[in-house]
């Protein structure tokens, strides 16, 4: 392991495992490697795709995009919005993830509509809603599906503390989709529905950038890190970009029970 100072602060880098102090340091260090990766997607093709992920770690790092420092450092004109999931509920519903990146991101930033992919997961019929979601998804990458998945430049991704990621979570029927690159999902646990983009697209990304943090990610954390494979009971396990790369950045508090991570 070797450490790095940046912005006056120790980061922790272990080949793609990176630990910062705490959530704020891990939202600044995630929006460098949004603008780092963005930048370099635009450079090679004129365009930058990234999907965003739901709750409270990611809403910090929207917050931190809309300041100016960052607003006016994205090429927002040639960035493509997407997302990882969504639950079952209309844009306005307080759950939505469309509508916490929309407060907290999109409504502050110059992106045309058209380049904004929201999940109607509101819909009665999630199959159809799926199947337009890839069809859109399709439409954006000009490819056809069942073809090969489109690789997205960015996919920003959570880990629940039952070790699931996006709307994949343990035992959960999703876990064996195969060809399709969207699906609905139904959670027992939660007696809910979601849609949720799948493990054969997203192993496609170019970077997936997993972010954790707090104390009780920790136990989550170390299993999906160190314990056994068993993605039916972990599904971030399916995580394995085929092509990509795979980097997970977390504060102390998650790292706390990794193997030499403990604060």
């Amino acid at each position: 392991m070797t450490d790095t100072m940046e912005s006056g602060r120790i980061v922790e880098r272990t080949s793609d495992l990176l630990v910062v102090a705490d959530q704020a340091a891990l939202a600044q260090e995630a929006a460098k490697w949004v603008v780092a990766i963005a930048d370099e997607a635009v450079a090679r093709c004129g365009r930058f795709t990234v999907a965003l992920a739901g709750g409270s770690t990611p809403k910090h790092l929207y917050s931190l995009l809309a300041t100016e420092s960052y607003r006016t450092r994205l090429p927002w004109r040639e960035t493509h919005v997407f997302w990882g999931d969504e639950r079952a509920v209309p844009p306005e519903h307080p759950d939505s993830n469309f509508g916490m990146a929309r407060a907290t991101l999109l409504s502050r930033i110059p992106i045309l509509a058209n380049q904004v992919h929201r999940m109607q997961a509101e819909q009665v019929d999630l199959n159809a809603a799926a199947g337009e979601y890839e069809a859109d998804i399709a439409r954006a990458f000009a490819v056809r599906p069942p073809d090969e998945p489109p690789a997205f430049d960015l996919i920003l991704l959570g880990l629940g503390t039952d070790g699931h990621t996006a709307s994949l979570f343990p035992y959960s029927e999703a876990l064996q989709e195969t060809k399709r690159w969207v699906a609905p999902n139904y959670i027992p646990a939660l007696k809910a529905n979601r849609l949720t983009l799948t493990a054969p697209i997203l192993n496609r990304t170019a970077l997936i950038l997993f972010l954790v943090s707090g104390v009780e990610k920790a136990a989550a954390l170390q299993a999906v890190l160190e314990g056994p494979p068993d993605p039916e009971r972990f599904p971030a396990q399916l995580i394995r970009p085929v092509a990509g790369r795979l980097v997970w950045l977390v504060d102390q508090a998650a790292a706390g029970r990794l193997a030499g991570k403990a604060p």
